[in-house]
């Protein structure tokens, strides 16, 4: 069985704001990448890593949050 999901938040207005000025003067980055590198350190610290399956999802974790922090545009 295949799980989709599909991300419609909706977020406190004080963090809201706190994103749209990081934004503002972070030109750098955009919502998605913010939201990619927040979600996946949060499966990172919270995730286990017991079983081959759960091994792998915590390197693919790892992997989207370390290239989220260190993507450059050129």
């Amino acid at each position: 069985m295949t799980t989709h999901v599909s991300i419609l938040a909706e977020i406190p207005e004080e963090l809201h704001e706190t994103l749209k000025n990081y934004l503002e003067t972070h030109p750098d980055w955009d919502q998605d990448r913010v939201f990619s590198a927040a979600l996946s350190l949060f499966l990172l610290q919270n995730g286990t890593v017991e079983t081959v399956s759960a091994s792998k999802n915590y390197r693919s974790a790892a992997k989207v949050y370390l290239n989220a922090l260190f993507q450059h545009s050129f």
